[in-house]
């Protein structure tokens, strides 16, 4: 068996993809820290080991994300958004035409064609606000893990809003809410509310006739979920593993 490895060193974590042809085999992630190489490799082998394999077994191995160039052993360093657009493309069946990736450090709005080409890029990369940075300071600030946020906001119980776009100013905003006694809850609302509205102006609603993909580890909030279509008024679509995507595209690159 000859396997293509996909790996994808993002800001906050590192994932590895094992494909063959088309089929992911195998699928992990690592906190990304100092030494991205190493921690690359070791992933992968774990990787092989849980699938039988050895290095001998590997076809080629691409790279992408913020530390793809730092992947002495990578055949290959892609683009991550070529790579987001090639994996969920295929994932989604060849149906998805907007694709919204929440990272560590940037918001991603992608439009396709009917082809899987690329045709539209906006980012938000200047600022932390909306990004996974801005979900984990917030944690920090009301000592809750982000894993909790879905069910408090699901819970809230009354609507307040957020209104600071900077994180800076945000940060100040959420401790004098707490201050005033605002519960948890009603403030992971009125965060993903907050998300929300800002990736909706990276947007025309016109351009969301076709619904839209989420994409990246805050995809798997569903109360983020549930904000952004509420916000967009169009469906928003998830894949089962929606942090593992970028990968996978740059696996597919090698084909």
């Amino acid at each position: 068996m000859s396997v293509n490895v996909g790996l994808d060193l993002g800001s906050t974590a590192i994932k590895v993809v094992l494909t063959e042809g088309r089929k992911i085999l195998w699928h992990g992630q690592t906190p990304t820290a100092p030494g991205q190489e190493s921690l690359a490799q070791i992933l992968t082998r774990k990787g092989l080991t849980e699938l039988g394999l050895t290095s001998r077994d590997v076809g080629q191995v691409a790279s992408t994300g913020y530390g793809r160039r730092l992947v002495g052993f990578a055949e290959k360093a892609v683009d991550e958004i070529l790579a987001n657009a090639v994996g969920l493309f295929e994932l989604s069946g060849r149906t998805a035409r907007h694709i919204v990736n929440i990272g560590g450090q940037d918001v991603k709005c992608i439009s396709l064609d009917e082809q899987g080409r690329v045709t539209d890029i906006k980012m938000n990369d200047k600022c932390a606000a909306g990004t996974g940075r801005f979900f984990e300071l917030v944690a920090r600030l009301l000592d809750t893990p982000v894993s909790d946020f879905t069910d408090l906001s699901q819970a809230a119980t009354e609507s307040i809003t957020l209104n600071s776009t900077c994180v800076v100013f945000a940060e100040s905003e959420i401790v004098s809410l707490m201050a005033k006694g605002t519960k948890k809850m009603d403030i992971v609302k009125a965060l993903h509310e907050s998300v929300a509205r800002r990736v909706a102006s990276m947007f025309k609603y016109s351009e969301l006739n076709e619904g839209l993909w989420l994409d990246g580890g805050p995809a798997m909030n569903k109360a983020l979920v549930t904000a952004l279509a509420d916000e967009l008024m169009t469906e928003v679509f998830v894949l089962d593993k929606p942090q593992y995507t970028v990968a996978y595209g740059a696996a597919l690159c090698l084909n």
